[in-house]
């Protein structure tokens, strides 16, 4: 067993629920998205896509990709948040919400890759 794998594909699985936990629910609804529960789909997504720096070969280019692109929407959908809620009023409305959580989910796909990708590659894998 790889120590190193296990903590990888750990962190790609946490980073892929979080933000499943966080798209649950309706869309427009901000009772139903925990604005920790993004944090948290942040900090994780941020963890596996530094994990995945040290990979060089073309499925780590393809991991690194994805989880680039998670990141990316997961943090405009942070903004959005800070954004409507610092700045334009103070309250998350029906049509803040539904961006937020449309962002969230476009970084759930991307996750969802990225898993499909871990187990391809573990399927492959052929010992030493």
């Amino acid at each position: 067993m790889n120590l190193e794998k296990v903590v990888f594909g750990f962190f790609v699985l946490l980073a892929a629920t979080l933000n499943f936990g966080f798209v649950l629910g309706d869309i427009d609804d901000p009772a139903q998205h925990n604005v920790y529960e993004l944090f948290a789909a942040i900090v994780v997504s941020l963890v596996a896509t530094v994990l995945k720096f040290g990979d060089r070969t073309q499925m780590g280019a393809v991991h690194l990709a994805t989880s680039l692109v998670a990141d990316l929407q997961l943090v405009a959908a942070a903004v959005l948040w800070g954004v409507t809620v610092n700045v334009t009023g103070g309250v998350l409305d029906a049509s803040s919400t539904t961006g937020v959580v449309s962002l969230a989910a476009g970084a759930l796909l991307a996750n969802a890759v990225s898993v499909v990708l871990l187990v391809a590659e573990t399927v492959s894998f052929r010992g030493p």
